[in-house]
């Protein structure tokens, strides 16, 4: 965890004040993700978007305001960010249990953490503490996301900057062993890859063929859903790495990881040992949940997720 942080976010921080917290939030997941299964990968996701952003401050959960343009209306998360809803609910419930107390920084972390476990994945400790933000910005959002189409060494800078660090680039993209993207985030590298007419040439020819009879290419299937590890779709496991060796990444910010000599010796090493992927994964989304988080006095703990106090 980043030091500067981790002295002021605490494994212990809601055990006297919200006791029931974790079983709270845990219910309200298996809740969600039994009723539907992709919603596992839809907080991871909702939860890495947030902290990429001006750090983990529940500022993607903000709606838009007559004088703030928000996150959510962002390109990287326009029609594509999901599981409002589902952290409307837990963190309703929790303000039965314990008003005022827990923020929704905190419930989004909790969640990510839950539905990767739930989906079959790590589980690990989460030290908590962070507070809510005042603002969200949707300019932001489109300059500090990464992009599934920008080069590798741009996402690496994205990352580092945040105090991140190239390890933890490939172990969160191996985030994408559960989920769906929609067509057209990879649409190009079917039918016109970089401009050719032609479609990418790192793409394995048959799962080529699968994708182009999910994604015709015709501007109606723009919305049309892939999953992202087509070898175990709904199970958090290390199969995203064997299919880069396969050339089945389905992003092309999926597959630059094998073109890189120092990330491709991670993926290789991340499809051989399963259990040091779910170590480290685990270990890069602690560090992911301390980026830029308001604690003590700063921001506020809202009461309704999607507004401030």
């Amino acid at each position: 965890m980043n030091p500067l942080v981790s002295c002021q976010l605490d494994y212990k921080f809601y055990d006297d004040t919200c006791p029931s917290l974790t079983k709270i939030v845990r219910l309200g997941v298996w809740s969600a993700v039994a009723n539907e299964t992709r919603m596992a990968a839809s907080l991871l996701r909702l939860h890495f978007h947030d902290c990429l952003v001006n750090g983990c401050d529940a500022s993607v959960l903000l709606d838009d305001t007559s004088t703030t343009k928000g996150e959510k209306n962002a390109l990287p998360n326009r029609n594509s960010a999901r599981g409002f809803e589902v952290i409307d609910n837990i963190k309703a419930n929790v303000e039965k249990a314990c008003p005022s107390i827990v923020s929704c920084a905190d419930i989004l972390t909790l969640a990510a953490r839950d539905a990767v476990f739930l989906a079959g994945g790590p589980f690990w400790p989460v030290p908590l503490g962070r507070r809510d933000s005042l603002t969200a910005s949707e300019s932001a959002a489109n300059q500090q996301l990464p992009s599934p189409i920008e080069p590798l060494e741009n996402i690496i800078g994205k990352f580092t900057s945040k105090g991140l660090d190239i390890q933890d680039v490939v172990v969160l993209s191996g985030g994408h062993t559960i989920g769906f993207a929609q067509c057209s985030t990879f649409k190009t590298r079917l039918f016109n890859f970089s401009s050719t007419g032609q479609p990418d040439p790192a793409l394995d020819a048959s799962f080529l063929e699968s994708l182009q009879s999910i994604c015709p290419n015709q501007v109606d299937s723009d919305t049309n859903l892939a999953p992202l590890d087509s070898a175990t779709t709904y199970k958090f496991d290390n199969a995203y790495y064997t299919n880069l060796l396969n050339n089945s990444g389905l992003l092309q910010s999926d597959q630059a990881l094998t073109g890189d000599n120092k990330t491709a010796s991670m993926v290789l090493n991340y499809s051989k040992y399963p259990y040091l992927f779910n170590k480290d994964f685990g270990a890069s989304m602690v560090n992911m949940a301390s980026l830029g988080v308001l604690t003590g006095n700063d921001g506020e703990i809202r009461k309704n997720c999607r507004v401030v106090n």
